[in-house]
This record gives C-alpha cells, sequence and structure tokens, in this order.
C-alpha cells in the first residue's frame, strides 16, 4: 500500500463515503429552541409528501455542522475540513429558481460554491484556483449540488422513506420559525449502524431546516441546521462569478463513462457506485491515483490509517466510527456506509 499513491482529496472523499447515507440526514437538536408553537396536526405521509412537493425557497442563512462521527485525521497533514471532529458553519444562499451560493470558511481562506444556472463555479482562495463545469448536461447530473442543501435534504428523506418506520415527533421551533419535527427509523431487518433520523420541516415553506443523526450514542453524531435563516428574494448578484484576476481557470475532470450509471433494461444500473439502497447503502469505487505531486507535497501513508483486514475481496485497510464503516483496499478500491464491515465486504465482493 505504501507504494499506491493516491490523491489526497481522493482519500478524504473515501473517508467521508463512510459516512455518506449520514451526511445529509440528522437529528434535531434544538438547541435555542423555545416552547413550540401549536402547529394544525399532520400525519407522517403527508409531512413527506409536502416536502416533496415544495417549491424551492428563495432564502440566506448560516449553517452549522457539529461532527462526532469521530473520523481519524489523515496522516502527513492531508486533514480536509468537514471531516474532523468539530464544529464548522457556512453560509448560504438560494435565489429558489435553482440558483445558488455556497461560502465555507477555511483557516487558510474561504472555498466558494456557485451556480448561476449555466455553469457551476468553485474557487478555492488558498490557492487561487477556479474549478468550472456545465450546471445541467449528462455529467453534472450525477455531481451533488453543494448549492442547495434544500434540494439534497428533500431527496435524502425520499431515499429513507421505503425503508424507514415514519413519525412525526411533535413540534419545535429553529431561529424562531415552527417547524414539525419528522423521524425516520430503520425497519427490521435493515443492516445499519444508525438508530434514527429527526428532521426539522419548517411549518411554512416545508423546508428541512436542521438535519443529524443519532446512532449508538445520547447525543448526535452530527447536526446540520441553520443558526439563523432568512426567507426572500435574494440579490441576483450573489449568483453570478467572475474569476479573480490571476486566478487559474480550470474545466472539471469528465468522469469517465464506467462511472456514470447507466440503467439496463430491468432498471438495475450495472456500473452504477451504489450497492443496495435506504439504509443499507455502500457507495463503492477506485480511489483515483495521484497525478502529480506539488512541490513540498507528499501523499499520505494510508498504511497509519484504521486497522488490516482481508476477506475475499482481497486485503485493506478499515476505518470505524461510531455512525459507519469504510474499506480501502490495497489495490485502491474502496466501500464504505452507514453499516457494519460484513456488508462492506459483501459489496466489494460483487
Amino acid at each position: 500500500m505504501s507504494s499506491h499513491r493516491l490523491r489526497t482529496g481522493g482519500i478524504a472523499a473515501a473517508l467521508a463515503a463512510a459516512l455518506a447515507v449520514t451526511l445529509t440526514f440528522g437529528l434535531v437538536t434544538a438547541r435555542g429552541a423555545s416552547a413550540a408553537q401549536e402547529l394544525p396536526p399532520v400525519s407522517p405521509e403527508e409531512l413527506i409528501a409536502s416536502v416533496a412537493e415544495a417549491e424551492p425557497a428563495a432564502l440566506a442563512g448560516t449553517l452549522a455542522v457539529e461532527n462526532r462521527l469521530g473520523l481519524p485525521a489523515l496522516p502527513g497533514g492531508g486533514g480536509q475540513p468537514g471531516l474532523t471532529d468539530g464544529t464548522s458553519t457556512a453560509r448560504v444562499w438560494s435565489d429558489g429558481e435553482g440558483r445558488g451560493r455556497l461560502a465555507l470558511p477555511r483557516p487558510d481562506g474561504e472555498r466558494t460554491y456557485v451556480d448561476d444556472g449555466a455553469t457551476r463555479w468553485a474557487y478555492d482562495s488558498a490557492d487561487r484556483t477556479v474549478t468550472k463545469l456545465p450546471a445541467r448536461g449528462p455529467d453534472a447530473e450525477h455531481r451533488r449540488d453543494v448549492t442547495d442543501p434544500q434540494q439534497a435534504a428533500a431527496e435524502a428523506v425520499q431515499k429513507l422513506r421505503s425503508t424507514s418506520t415514519v413519525t412525526v415527533d411533535g413540534t419545535t421551533e429553529v431561529d424562531g420559525r415552527p417547524a414539525y419535527t419528522l423521524v425516520l427509523a430503520p425497519q427490521p431487518g435493515e443492516r445499519t449502524l444508525l438508530r434514527q433520523v429527526r428532521v426539522a420541516v419548517d411549518a411554512q415553506t416545508r423546508t428541512p431546516l436542521e438535519l443529524a443523526v443519532l446512532a449508538g450514542e445520547p447525543e448526535p453524531v452530527l447536526r446540520i441546521g441553520f443558526d439563523d435563516v432568512t426567507f426572500g428574494p435574494q440579490d441576483p448578484s450573489l449568483f453570478t462569478f467572475t474569476p479573480p484576476p490571476g486566478a487559474t481557470v480550470q474545466d472539471a475532470p469528465a468522469r469517465e463513462s464506467g462511472d456514470r450509471p447507466g440503467r439496463g433494461q430491468d432498471g438495475e444500473r450495472p456500473d452504477a457506485p451504489v450497492v443496495g439502497d435506504g439504509w443499507d447503502a455502500v457507495l463503492t469505487g477506485t480511489v483515483p491515483e495521484r497525478a502529480q505531486e506539488q512541490p513540498g507535497e507528499q501523499a499520505p501513508d494510508l498504511s497509519e490509517l484504521g486497522t488490516p483486514v482481508s476477506g475475499p475481496w482481497g486485503t485493506g485497510r478499515q476505518l470505524s466510527s461510531p455512525a459507519g464503516t469504510a474499506i480501502l483496499t490495497d489495490d485502491g478500491r474502496f466501500a464504505a456506509g452507514a453499516v457494519g464491515p460484513d456488508v462492506l465486504g459483501a459489496a466489494l465482493a460483487r
């Protein structure tokens, strides 16, 4: 493994994939919540349907991410913001019509994502690089639109719906806005490490306002929610982007044809990187090899991560947290999800 040189960003993505299912779900912690306003009763199915059918809302807000996932730091200083335990924030804007902006503060600058409707831009102020790709099209459609957490949350609820026991557990408030508490728990037979997902759904707009995840501990292992949010029209200039003078502009690398999910005649996706569905979903793939070394930069030594494991799928390293597991194989593959290692091994052996 020590001779297998990997792109740092790819390693970070593989580690994050261990909790890919959980990163878009969450537990309502009701931090700063006051006595909830009485709201008209609503059934779980009615609430889920209203989230799916809600028109995207124009808004601006500050998102807080409280991470207790227990992911190990990458050796050699390769850690990525948002993957290690702690609290981070982001600013998000949406025009409600498909354009959005996300700003992620970092110790060395800021990472900014803008979707102007035609192009998606990613700007890293630390190294002054701009990456762009079409906002629509066959390649762009599999890349999660990080500028639209509302859509991501609604899609997450839909994906877990068929394999969950769903209830409405009263009401709460998020930044003074009344909200319903939607609760999803895995049905018997689901092989997940997660125990419960709770979502605060805005009573007026049906926008998810707080998300996080509960595993085997009393405290949530992850919380993603608005500390402040304002609904209404936003300044159109927020959804345009002009590369700063002197910045390096590059096109996002195209996906290989084998990475593009295609459906067979029976509706299955023979080349899909996701094995299973719902709570048992396992993300699989190949960690990209490092294209080139940057001056003064050295790829992390993966032999320092996790513990050695082996199986019919081969040999590699296993990383575990309260909410998920990841296996990185010695030949450069990975499998990860909110499940135990036996489920990952079966996915790798397919």
